[in-house]
């Protein structure tokens, strides 16, 4: 109940945060935009994690050292599913930046590395249009996947098994047994999620730019490093010719 009740506040804070601008519309910044060139401006975090390894907790630390808004799991479900808010973001977007995410997705058709499934195909359009906008951290649903690895910067948070149950037990309130099956659960649950509509597999660890351990490093020092690596990304598209 505590998660859920954790969920349901994170997706209202997400929905009211960011861009200056409520969820209602995605109207956003309206003054003239600089002409769109190519693929995204900005770079784009995708932040992929075990199960009760704090990714979701590194996310949005990493968002709030950028300035950036960050979108989990729920709300990029809500949107993707809510044809009217997934309508205002794709209609919020200039048309070459438009043009840009259709020909994104359509690469990934034709390599067969994207499901045709209704579904997924509005998932894929919701990611790429905050892809195309940039200064964005998405939290799971195969972002990683469906972005560029031009314009993205692609993370693992990872943790020791024990440490991701003793997590999940404190979190959940559950005893250690029922703590390890929902670790295994979700694991197994989003390993089958990638498979199946992105034909890859989590444990590849050569599609991550930064494999982190949470354990490890922390919370905020794995934050931190990839706020810093993003910085560098995009500072180094900014200077290339090829923008």
């Amino acid at each position: 109940m505590k998660a859920r009740d954790e969920a349901s506040d994170d997706l209202l804070a997400t929905a009211n945060a960011g861009r200056g601008s409520p969820l209602h519309g995605f109207q956003g910044d309206r003054a003239v935009r600089p002409e769109y060139q190519g693929p995204p401006f900005g770079v784009t975090v995708a932040v992929s994690r075990e199960a009760g390894a704090r990714g979701g907790t590194v996310a949005r630390r990493t968002a709030e050292k950028l300035g950036w808004q960050v979108y989990h799991q729920e709300l990029l479900e809500y949107i993707s599913q809510e044809a009217s808010f997934r309508g205002d973001l794709l209609d919020n977007l200039s048309p070459a930046a438009a043009r840009w995410a259709e020909e994104r997705l359509e690469v990934l058709l034709h390599a067969q590395n994207l499901s045709q499934h209704p579904s997924i195909l509005n998932l894929a359009r919701v990611v790429l249009a905050l892809g195309a906008q940039g200064e964005a951290v998405i939290i799971g649903r195969g972002a990683g996947c469906i972005l560029p690895a031009a314009s993205t910067l692609h993370i693992r948070i990872m943790a020791p098994l024990d440490d991701r149950i003793a997590y999940m037990s404190d979190w959940l309130r559950l005893t250690t047994g029922e703590a390890a099956d929902q670790v295994h659960r979700r694991d197994s649950r989003r390993a089958e999620f990638i498979s199946t509509h992105f034909h890859r597999q989590p444990s590849d660890i050569y599609q991550y730019d930064l494999l982190l351990n949470s354990s490890l490093l922390g919370g905020d020092l794995c934050a931190e490093l990839i706020a810093q690596a993003a910085r560098s990304k995009a500072a180094t598209r900014s200077h290339s010719p090829s923008r």
